[in-house]
C-alpha cells in the first residue's frame, strides 16, 4: 500500500515538472521571437543589447524585466542615444504621449491639453484650450512690471502728506481679437510724501493751503449759484 501510494505522488511530482519545463520552454520562444536586432538576448529577460541604431527598450511585468530592440520609441517613451548603448526613456508624466525629455512634453494624451512641456486636464487661467491641436494658447504674453515712479500729487513730489506712484508693463504677444482679455498694464498705489519742500516753510505751506481751501470754496459757491 505505501509502495503504490509512493509512486502516485512521484507521478504527480514528474508530471508538475513537465508541465513547468513545457511553460519555460514556450515563454523562452516567445521572447527569443522578441530578440530581432539583439546583440545579447536572455532566454529569461529577452534583449539585453541591441545593433548599432536601435534603441533598447526596456519595461517590467511584475517583478520581471523584459527587453526589446525597436526603430522607434513607443509612446511615453523618447529616445536617448548613447556611445554604448541606444536607450527609450520613460516620460515623467503618465499622462504625456510623447516627450523630448522626461520632464518636457510634446503631445499630451487624448483628454489633456498641452501647455509649456506640461499636460493639464484643464487649461491654466489667462490661457485658453485649442481643440484642434489639444494645446492652451495663451491669450496674452506680458513684460516684466517697470519700477515705481516718484510719488507725487498734482505733479508735485513734495508738499502734500499723500500721493499717488504707478508703474507699466507692456504686452509682448497677443491676438488682436483676445486684446481686451489683457490683464492691466498699469497699477497705482497711495504712498507717503514729503510734507514739506526743500528751502519751504511751515508758515507758507499752511498759506498756501488756506488760499487753496479759499478758491475752492469760492468756485463750489459760484457753481452753486
Amino acid at each position: 500500500m505505501q509502495w503504490r501510494l509512493f509512486m502516485l505522488l512521484l507521478f504527480i511530482n514528474s508530471m508538475e515538472v513537465l508541465t513547468q519545463n513545457r511553460r519555460k520552454i514556450q515563454a523562452s520562444t516567445a521572447l527569443f521571437e522578441n530578440c530581432t536586432g539583439c546583440v545579447m538576448c536572455s532566454e529569461d529577460n529577452g534583449c539585453i543589447a541591441c545593433q548599432q541604431r536601435l534603441f533598447l527598450l526596456i519595461w517590467r511585468d511584475g517583478i520581471r524585466q523584459y527587453g526589446a530592440c525597436v526603430h522607434a520609441c513607443p509612446p511615453g517613451y523618447f529616445g536617448v542615444r548613447g556611445h554604448e548603448v541606444n536607450r527609450c526613456t520613460q516620460c515623467r508624466s503618465p499622462s504625456c504621449e510623447s516627450c523630448f525629455s522626461k520632464d518636457f512634453c510634446m503631445k499630451c494624451k487624448e483628454t489633456f491639453y498641452l501647455h509649456k512641456g506640461k499636460c493639464f486636464s484643464a487649461c491654466p487661467s489667462n490661457t485658453t484650450a485649442q481643440h484642434s491641436t489639444r494645446e492652451c494658447q495663451e491669450l496674452c504674453e506680458m513684460g516684466p512690471w517697470s519700477e515705481w515712479s516718484p510719488c507725487s500729487n498734482q505733479g508735485r513730489t513734495c508738499g502734500w502728506k499723500w500721493g499717488l506712484e504707478t508703474r507699466k508693463r507692456e504686452v509682448i504677444r497677443s491676438a488682436k481679437e483676445e486684446a481686451v482679455t489683457c490683464p492691466a498694464l498699469q497699477e497705482s498705489r497711495k504712498c507717503r510724501m514729503r510734507k514739506y519742500c526743500p528751502g519751504e516753510k511751515p508758515e507758507s505751506i499752511r498759506k498756501t493751503k488756506r488760499e487753496r481751501k479759499q478758491k475752492k470754496q469760492k468756485a463750489d459757491s459760484l457753481a452753486g449759484t
